[in-house]
């Protein structure tokens, strides 16, 4: 695997990963834009503006970017995070020239349409509600905010209903132009492209996006939290989490260790105490969420109203224990986990793709498949000891959907971890 990267007069950078074993390319912008730079007034605005690109631009309609990239058989789609925007296609290898003018064309040229940016609003309105209505989802959005009260990386990615309704065209107009910058951009593809003429081609259709200067960031401040919401429902969906780390941690793979170990597959701790043994859930598992400087790791759990106070025992048992004791055997099977799910996606052209566009993003530069399979294999028992009493004695972040009042309150919950 061999990433080649040009970055052009314009300040936007242009990555390839080419492997002429496929007929196909993926490709897309990753744009350095998402909840974290909105001010708490206009929550939503990134992800607002990430469905009107498809909304028709100066020169297709709506119907028209659909119908060109369905009519050579590719499709194009769209997500926006905490920290990014990504706009992404993929084709035909002979069609690498039309997706591409679509993209650029979709972030250049979009006109914000009154009567399409109604229609999109009403659209955005029933995917919060359909969040709301999910709450193995929504949870996820209350455990961030519980996280980080009152800072932009704790809000919604889709926003309020309120705020969305009644965010202005020209204010959604203004932060695209203010935000949307060719430095702040990565052009990557993935599969049978050749590097040179994806660069010819950015620069042929990558002409308008200005040049920003660097831009305030508010920095992360992990509070911990306690959210509860009461809901008539059979199952508890309740998310523990602590302070986790940034992307750039020196401890990075250790944590990634130690969440596989800890809740990353069936034979993790937590789905073989608290499924196996006990049966006391049906789905747990751990995650992480990782930014530039800071993160999250977290555990879900979902139970029923009369399994709640021996699961959260359970919960917490597991994480005092790994503080104190990681064996050879788990610790080889995570590292083998995590190796896996990396090698295995060199063979998805939309991986490897997005792979290179957030390691420009995140560090500067690209990071080869050896390099972090010798960083996973450098992880020993000691370092997983020693990042997981790092991460759990930070005070926890709870939120719950459900019975809550079955519930232990936070002080006794907290009493439970190391």
């Amino acid at each position: 695997m061999t990433v080649q990267v040009t970055t052009l007069d314009s300040g936007l950078q242009v990555a390839t990963d080419t492997f002429k074993t496929v007929e196909t390319v993926s490709l897309g912008a990753w744009v350095s834009v998402g909840t974290r730079h909105e001010q708490p007034e206009h929550n939503g605005i990134s992800h607002l503006l990430e469905h009107m690109a498809f909304k028709g631009t100066d020169h297709r309609s709506a119907r028209s970017i659909s119908e060109e990239i369905e009519a050579v058989g590719g499709h194009l789609n769209a997500y926006t995070s905490r920290e990014n925007t990504a706009y992404f296609a993929k084709v035909l290898k002979d069609d690498l020239s039309l997706a591409t003018d679509i993209i650029s064309d979709i972030l250049q040229y979009s006109p914000l349409d009154p009567e399409e940016l109604e229609r999109e609003r009403a659209v955005i309105i029933q995917e919060i509600n359909q969040a709301y209505d999910t709450p193995d989802d929504i949870v996820f959005d209350y455990f961030q905010q519980a996280a980080y009260p009152n800072q932009a990386i704790g809000r919604p990615v889709l926003g309020s209903v309120a705020l969305v309704k009644g965010i202005p065209r020209d204010t959604i107009k203004s932060f695209m132009t203010e935000q949307y910058a060719c430095d702040r951009i990565v052009l990557s593809a993935a599969g049978n492209v050749n590097h040179d003429e994806f660069v010819a081609l950015a620069q042929d259709t990558f002409t308008t996006l200005p040049f920003k200067s660097p831009r305030a960031t508010e920095t992360l401040d992990y509070v911990n939290g306690d959210y509860r919401e009461s809901r008539d429902l059979e199952q508890l969906h309740l998310v523990m989490g602590f302070n986790g780390l940034s992307y750039l941690d020196i401890e990075y793979y250790p944590m990634a260790v130690l969440s596989t170990l800890l809740g990353g597959g069936m034979s993790s701790r937590l789905f073989q105490e608290a499924r196996e043994r006990r049966g006391l859930v049906y789905s747990i598992y751990s995650f992480t969420l990782n930014y530039q400087d800071g993160g999250l790791l977290g555990i879900y759990a979902g139970t029923g109203g009369d399994n709640i106070g021996e699961l959260v025992p359970v919960i917490c048992g597991e994480i005092t224990s790994v503080c104190g004791k990681v064996t050879e055997n788990e610790l080889a099977r995570a590292k083998a986990q995590l190796k896996s799910a990396i090698l295995m996606a060199l063979e998805s052209s939309s991986s490897r793709c997005e792979q290179a566009a957030r390691q420009l993003q995140i560090f500067g530069h690209t990071i080869t498949i050896p390099e972090v399979i010798e960083k996973i294999n450098a992880v020993n028992t000691d370092a997983v000891e020693t990042v997981a009493r790092r991460i759990f004695c930070s005070r926890p972040t709870i939120a719950a959907i459900g019975p809550t009042n079955k519930l232990d309150d936070y002080a006794h919950i907290e009493n439970l971890l190391p």
